[in-house]
């Protein structure tokens, strides 16, 4: 490398950082065709598979099984560095997706998806070490930027692959058609592990003890979270025992997730607590809200399942435009007002599908709103991954990306668990649902707002913010 070549000025696509580029993009680009697509064909899952009411546990489980993935990743790659987790991870994703495409039954399914949610876990907080590791400061954030930006091609050709493959052959080919991908990344994974996985930081006895301290932690948090959204799915009609359960599962949760996450997220401490407790508003209110459009055009509005994949396509490009915004220069210094930003355009298109719902309005207008969606998802997750990595030292990266990854992943299963009992305790049937669609949107528009507070409270202490 010549002296004016420095890795700054080669951008993320140089020669010093090219391979690695290029397998992260990949495998998010997988990871978020799966996402997507799944979400456009679960109606038609759900009604083959008679589990209309209990439609919302397909996600909500899958999250609970990430969230243990993301907590056992976070020890794993401090430990031992992002390679393992990710094979490990792309296998899992590989296997659930198998194991779905083939269920015969919503229970089968279930496992399916929780096999895939765990491999997603472990997947996800890696990504975010390689980029800590392999990036230097100043291309962190296009890099997050083009992350982001790499769930732009299957927003696009995700939710019409879906729709066509239901329609035309079946749902399960839309968990089947991502598994030979899958395997060609982990593959090319493998063979570029020096570039993918550099030495970096190993754990000391100290770090190992806390490591396991935590990741325990963590699996009580996550199979506390399953309970509590699968016991919330019996609220109507009303069983005692499951409803007993979820109540019980929902205190511990209350009780241990604090712990894994920074001192004073909970009460939006300054700096990283703020920053992570918008990232749990944030993934609560999106994933929540998101799971339900799908169901609600094919079943209160009678839409096809293409036609609802046009609408997700149309509206996802918004996230693409926002995560395009915070990587401009403009915005290095006072980047954390960005949260507030994109808190705000969440809350306005979340408003928007409720008064579509609540006042009949067109369907036409739901693209409008997951654009205004999309656009406030791009400015704030990408922000608040860039902040997160900033506040702190290189060897804590794992620990930090694994609190970031667990309050996204919790605050989408505990998001998607409060819509989902939502409509389970208000579900009659399709068609007359429009007052369970309208509160779902309307609670998830509350966390957003809420998130204008938390960006508020992100602004780094004078020594950190002096390092940006």
């Amino acid at each position: 490398m010549s002296p004016a070549e420095t890795p700054t000025t080669q951008g993320p696509m140089g020669p010093a950082y090219r391979l690695v580029t290029i397998v992260m993009i990949a495998q998010v680009t997988l990871v978020a065709f799966e996402s997507m697509a799944v979400t456009t064909a679960m109606p038609a899952v759900a009604a083959e598979l008679d589990a209309v009411r209990s439609y919302g546990l397909a996600f909500s489980l899958f999250l609970s099984a990430q969230l243990l993935g993301t907590v056992l990743s976070g020890t794993w790659t401090d430990l031992r560095g992002p390679l393992p987790a990710t094979l490990v991870g792309q296998a899992g994703l590989a296997i659930g997706s198998l194991i779905a495409g083939m269920a015969d039954s919503f229970a089968v399914l279930l496992v399916g998806r929780m096999i895939a949610g765990l491999g997603g876990g472990l997947l996800v907080v890696a990504l975010y070490v390689m980029i800590g590791r392999a990036y230097p400061e100043s291309l962190r954030p296009k890099v997050f930027g083009w992350v982001s930006a790499a769930w732009v091609l299957p927003a696009i050709v995700g939710p019409l692959l879906a729709a066509w493959l239901t329609e035309a052959l079946s749902w399960r080919w839309v968990f089947l058609v991502v598994v030979p991908p899958i395997l060609v990344t982990a593959v090319l994974t493998w063979s570029r592990r020096a570039t993918v996985s550099p030495p970096g930081h190993v754990g000391s006895g100290r770090e190992r003890s806390t490591h396991r301290r935590a990741a325990v932690a963590g699996a009580l948090v996550a199979v506390a979270a399953g309970v509590l959204q699968w016991g919330s799915q019996h609220v109507e009609p009303f069983q005692l025992l499951p409803v007993a359960l979820a109540a019980a599962g929902l205190v511990v949760v209350a009780v241990v997730a604090p712990r894994l996450v920074p001192q004073g997220t909970v009460r939006l401490a300054r700096g990283l607590p703020s920053v992570t407790m918008s990232r749990f508003l944030l993934a609560a209110a999106f994933n929540g809200a998101i799971t339900f459009i799908p169901l609600m055009l094919v079943n209160e509005r009678g839409t096809s399942s293409t036609v609802a994949g046009v609408m997700l396509t149309l509206g996802s490009l918004g996230w693409s435009v926002g995560a395009a915004l915070q990587g401009r220069d403009a915005f290095v210094r006072d980047r954390f007002r960005l949260l507030g930003a994109g808190g705000a355009s969440l809350a306005v298109g979340l408003l928007g599908l409720a008064a579509i719902a609540g006042l009949g309005l067109s369907e036409w207008f739901v693209p409008v709103a997951a654009a205004a969606m999309g656009v406030g998802m791009g400015l704030a997750m990408s922000t608040v991954s860039v902040l997160g990595l900033d506040l702190t030292p290189i060897e804590r990266h794992g620990e930090v990306s694994s609190s970031l990854q667990l309050a996204d992943t919790l605050g989408s299963a505990l998001g998607v668990a409060l819509t989902g009992a939502v409509f389970a305790g208000l579900h009659r049937s399709p068609g007359e649902d429009g007052a369970a669609y309208t509160l779902i949107w309307v609670l998830c528009a509350a966390s957003a707002a809420l998130v204008v507070l938390a960006g508020s409270r992100a602004r780094p202490v004078d020594a950190q913010r002096a390092r940006t």
